[in-house]
């Protein structure tokens, strides 16, 4: 029989909840657990979700899970993107290149798309979480929500049929397109399906394909298809559009679709691992904050598939709000500093939303070079800045005579510091700390949680120009100023002490 729920809350020995194990929640947890951060995630299927669904990591989550300590995981079970080939009657076309890199991109040490199945992904940040003394718990749901001043109450649905009363000082909903925590608060989502055909997503097990291509049956009747190979497995991802909002996702319908729209027969397809249909559509969360609950991932917006920038722009949510409430729950910075997740994430989020659509009705159109590159432009995510935001300050008497500017992603150029030369900026900046580079200028003195490098030369140096540049633990530039006293007063901002004397 059940277990009654506790009507006794808890006493917080949770810092954070996080509802969601998907990837923006367990990215979230992952940086709030190693600031010291007691982070509780719930999941509410009993295992992590399945399938590889966002299988394509742009360079700027590369870089974030560089800096939180899985990129040498991400990169043993990942690979480059292979090339597309074409299929038309049964014989191959041209090879061709989904996405060219983009030349006029910010540098980054990493590559601008990698391939992994989203499944590995999760389970390698849920090893990263745990090692970092996490905690996730699978088959737990949230039923409800309530919160005051001071803390937000959740009713958990455990696994074992039981109930249970959580007190914490902040919950994170990154529960996906259907979310709980966005429903609990009535927020609503503005955006409209923009007659996007549906489609169906399945990992299955195909006979009969080389895994060194991305095979594609062009957009002719009966409608598109693609199988790419998924690394470290046997599998391939099928891609299909669908002509009405109506299709069950089956063994027996997968392989009726690969028979239709493909030279292969239908017992080619061996095995069917996991398959999901979808309706696309964007929408946008009014807002991404209500008191001490937070909104990320696709609870905060919804993307088409186009580029694959769902799962890439979740994790950078959780990136930046990872270190604002590290700041506030674990170095007293003030709560107005989780003002800026909204003020620096929505704008972003809306940005990417028209990019999707347009890419998602292009479809991938072969040997169509214009396109390549208009999807090697905008499928990195390494040129979002946040300029605007009232935590960035330019307070250089000579403004921005380089061109770069505060709320920018800092340049990851090699430099030579006082300590010798350095192949890469993100290189110094690991770690859940603020960084000060003073370039081409005396160091201030040193500040308890702020890292200081003197750079005096390389290619960085000259591309930042000469001043002080205080780099948010998410690699934006916070300020660039030429006076240490307008680095301690944005640092107080952020909850840190003035410079040891």
């Amino acid at each position: 029989m059940p277990e009654p729920t506790s009507r006794t809350p808890q006493q917080p020995t949770v810092d954070v909840l996080v509802v969601g194990g998907g990837p923006t929640g367990l990215t979230l947890a992952c940086d709030l657990a190693r600031r010291g951060v007691r982070t509780h995630v719930i999941e509410a299927t009993e295992h992590l979700p399945a399938g590889s669904r966002g299988k394509s990591l742009q360079a700027r989550t590369l870089e974030a899970f560089d800096d939180l300590g899985v990129i040498d995981a991400v990169q043993a079970a990942g690979a480059p993107f292979p090339p597309m080939q074409t299929w038309r009657d049964g014989e191959r076309g041209g090879e061709w290149q989904l996405i060219e890199p983009d030349p006029e991109a910010p540098v980054s040490c990493q590559p601008q798309q990698w391939l992994i199945p989203q499944w590995r992904t999760q389970e390698i940040l849920r090893d990263r979480l745990l090692e970092l003394g996490g905690t996730l718990e699978c088959g737990a749901r949230l039923v409800s929500l309530t919160q005051t001043d001071t803390h937000v109450t959740a009713e958990v649905a455990r696994p074992d049929g039981g109930r249970r009363l959580m007190t914490v000082p902040y919950l994170v909903g990154a529960d996906g397109s259907h979310s709980s925590v966005r429903e609990s608060l009535g927020i609503a989502m503005k955006g409209e399906d923009r007659g996007l055909r549906s489609a169906v997503v399945s990992d299955v097990r195909v006979r009969g394909l080389d895994r060194d291509h991305w095979h594609i049956w062009p957009d002719d009747p009966p409608g598109e298809l693609l199988l790419c190979p998924l690394p470290g497995t046997a599998d391939f991802q099928l891609n299909a559009k669908i002509t009405g909002d109506e299709f069950t996702a089956t063994a027996e319908t997968v392989r009726t679709l690969v028979a239709e729209r493909t030279h292969l027969p239908p017992d080619a397809v061996t095995e069917v691992v996991w398959s999901s249909f979808y309706r696309p559509r964007t929408a946008l969360a009014e807002r991404f904050r209500q008191g001490r609950v937070f909104l990320a991932g696709d609870a905060a917006h919804l993307h088409p598939p186009g580029g694959g920038q769902g799962l890439n722009i979740g994790v950078q949510d959780a990136y930046n709000l990872g270190w604002k409430l590290g700041q506030v729950i674990a170095r007293g910075a003030p709560d107005t500093l989780l003002d800026s997740y909204e003020a620096e994430r929505r704008p972003a989020a809306a940005g990417v939303l028209d990019l999707s659509t347009r890419l998602y009705r292009a479809g991938r159109r072969p040997e169509d070079g214009k396109q390549s590159r208009f999807r090697g432009k905008v499928c990195h995510l390494l040129s979002v800045h946040y300029r605007d935001s009232e935590l960035s300050a330019d307070t250089r008497a000579l403004g921005s005579p380089t061109g770069v500017r505060a709320g920018d992603r800092a340049p990851d150029l090699p430099c030579v510091t006082a300590d010798g030369p350095c192949p890469n900026l993100f290189g110094l900046l690991r770690g859940p700390d603020f960084t000060l580079l003073a370039v081409n200028c005396a160091p201030p003195r040193a500040t308890p949680g702020v890292r200081t490098h003197h750079v005096t030369g390389g290619p960085l140096a000259g591309e930042l120009g000469t001043g002080l540049f205080l780099i948010r633990p998410d690699h934006h530039i916070g300020l660039a100023a030429d006076s240490p006293e307008h680095v301690e007063r944005y640092l107080a901002r952020v909850g840190l002490p003035s410079s040891e004397t």
